[in-house]
């Protein structure tokens, strides 16, 4: 049972490894991997010697770490305030109608954001408009671009997490609550003496294991939301390889980034995983 997931592993991740040795080349699709000549590590100098490479860098993991702060207090949040709630059916439409974004791609919602953001039309600077301020551009403006890139992940993600949150809050054993009434405890010392030790474990190692996305600042989400007007907050390293690769044809040096993001997220797993073993006792194997 196990074979057909086993070469799909082997055909889409291990095989196109080989493709590493681009870095390394001056690489041209006519002559290909053979004729192409070596130019040892000048594709990663060069690479460093980008104008723009160390703020794409910063851009990613201020963004990435933004958006792992913002993956952990906001879940957290909205799953203690439906914990509270009594009524099954309120509790069951609030989680559908949070949930339901996760299924859009960053194609649809990336539209929405644009409309709803919209300087002349959007409801968010009509309503700005009516309090007597001055419209904002937020996906043009630097200041505001890498907000709204965590704002908006939040709202397409938010509800997946809280699905786990709620799943952890479950496991908790009722009976610390009902010893808690009876020495008088009232919901806020609960949620902070019981619910809150109690899903714990779940919020270490989730912080844990969000660090091996430090470097991945999300690619559909910014290529389907920036331009070159937010390149300064909003380039991150996978808009930067697709430009560099796709758009410039220079593969070599794209392969070269690639390759150093992924030996750096590669490291950042494996601490990852370390720390959800030490805080958490989590193990794959």
């Amino acid at each position: 049972m196990l074979v057909p997931a086993i070469i799909c592993v082997l055909v889409y991740n291990y095989i196109p490894l080989a493709g590493i040795l681009i870095s390394f080349k001056d690489y041209s699709p006519l002559k290909g991997f053979s004729k192409s000549p070596w130019v040892g590590l000048d594709n990663f100098r060069y690479m460093l010697e980008l104008p723009s490479f160390y703020q794409v860098v910063w851009n990613t993991f201020l963004i990435s770490i933004m958006k792992i702060i913002a993956d952990l207090i906001g879940p957290i949040t909205i799953a203690l305030m439906l914990n509270e709630v009594r009524k099954a059916f309120f509790k069951r439409f609030v989680q559908t109608i949070i949930y339901m974004p996760h299924f859009f791609s960053w194609v649809i919602l990336g539209g929405i954001v644009v409309d709803l953001l919209s300087p002349s039309e959007g409801i968010v600077n009509m309503i700005i408009k009516a309090m007597g301020i001055d419209p904002i551009a937020f996906m043009a403006d630097n200041k505001w671009f890498p907000y709204v890139l965590v704002i908006t992940n939040e709202w397409k993600e938010v509800g997946f997490s809280t699905i786990i949150y709620l799943a952890a809050l479950s496991s908790i054993d009722p009976t610390l609550y009902e010893s808690s009434v009876i020495d008088g405890a009232g919901r806020g010392r609960q949620t902070w003496h019981i619910t809150l030790p109690g899903i714990r474990p779940t919020i270490v190692l989730l912080a844990c294991l969000s660090l091996g996305n430090v470097l991945n600042g999300g690619f559909d989400q910014v290529f389907n939301m920036y331009s070159p007007m937010v390149y300064q907050s909003g380039d991150i390293l996978d808009t930067l390889v697709y430009r560099i690769g796709l758009v410039d044809a220079n593969y070599s040096v794209a392969t070269a980034l690639g390759f150093v993001k992924s030996v750096v997220s590669l490291g950042l797993i494996g601490t990852g995983y370390w720390l959800a073993y030490r805080f958490a006792n989590y193990r794959i194997f």
